[in-house]
Order: C-alpha cells, then sequence, then structure tokens
C-alpha cells in the first residue's frame, strides 16, 4: 500500500505571473527524508471544437519550453474564481474567435505529476459561431482548420506532439465512435 509523504518545510522559491516553484522537504515513510520541487499551477482547460463541415479548430502558437510552433487545441489558464468551463468558452473565442452556446466536459487530467500541480480540463464546444480573435497582448497564434479525421492521423503518426491535444483528439473520435 502507498503511504502518503509528509511534508516537513515548504519554501517558495519563485513566484511568477503563470506559476511558482517551492521546494519541499518531506518525511518518507520510512522516517528517510527527502526533497520535491513542486511548480504550482491554477490548472487550465482544453477545447474540442468542430465545425459543422467536421473540421477541427486547432491553433499553431510557438512554445519556448521546446523551441518549436506547436499544432494545439485551443487553451489556457484557469482565472482566480473562474470555473473550467467558463474558462474553456473565454479561451476558445480569445483564441479563435470562435464562440459557442455551451461545452461539455469530457475528461480531466494531471500532465505531469511527477513535478506539477497543474490539473488540464478538456471540454467539447457545440454550436460554433466564427467571429474575431482577442489575443493576450503577447499571443500570437495562427487558427487552424483541418478535418478531423486529418488531425486524428496527425496524432497516429507524431505529428501532433502537445499531450492536451493528443488527449483531447482521442476522447473526441472515441466519443464519435461510440456514437455512430
Amino acid at each position: 500500500m502507498i503511504k502518503e509523504e509528509v511534508t516537513i518545510k515548504s519554501e517558495k522559491i519563485y513566484e511568477g505571473k503563470i506559476l511558482n516553484l517551492r521546494v519541499d522537504t518531506i518525511e518518507l515513510p520510512d522516517k528517510r527524508y527527502s526533497k520535491r520541487e513542486v511548480v504550482e499551477h491554477s490548472g487550465g482547460v482544453g477545447v474540442i471544437a468542430i465545425t459543422e463541415d467536421d473540421k477541427i479548430i486547432l491553433v499553431n502558437q510557438f512554445r519556448k519550453a521546446v523551441n518549436k510552433a506547436l499544432l494545439e487545441i485551443p487553451a489556457g489558464k484557469l482565472e482566480i474564481n473562474e470555473q473550467p468551463k467558463e474558462t474553456a468558452i473565454r479561451e476558445l473565442k480569445e483564441e479563435t474567435g470562435y464562440s459557442c452556446d455551451d461545452a461539455s466536459f469530457l475528461a480531466n487530467f494531471y500532465p505531469t505529476p511527477g513535478y506539477c500541480s497543474e490539473k488540464i480540463h478538456v471540454f467539447f464546444a457545440k454550436n460554433l459561431r466564427a467571429g474575431q480573435q482577442d489575443l493576450d497582448e503577447h499571443e500570437i497564434i495562427d487558427v487552424v482548420e483541418i478535418p478531423f479525421d486529418e488531425a486524428y492521423e496527425k496524432v497516429l503518426n507524431g505529428e501532433i506532439v502537445d499531450g492536451k491535444t493528443i488527449i483531447g483528439i482521442l476522447l473526441a473520435k472515441l466519443e464519435r465512435d461510440r456514437n455512430a
């Protein structure tokens, strides 16, 4: 049986705009001590948005952490006191210009629980209406619309490598197959 690690001391190392970093001193069940570096993140959302002509709305954005542009589902960070569904609808509009009447929950997951507290909630947007992007001041995002089956193939052949996008597309594919 896995036993909980007990935090003896916690020290904030960095406080930033989108994340914080802390180092915890923990006691293991066998009474040994160790350190855990933890990235604190408020969580985020990803949105599967498919048009009436079966095209998935993706964004192409440069990601400095991996030093390349990635094809991703629209996504964003939860704001203070904001519910994930609200975030999903807001981020879809900001990043792509598309509005929706509703978004249904698909799943949530921890992308990197070994060192980060971030939890991502994935939603499926319904009844899309095209509009204008409303990007944050320092965002540069290209909207890409491709047939859903093509996006699914890009997941399978390794062209789409973003975790939330892979999970979102696979969940959407399962849902489509179940309802077919």
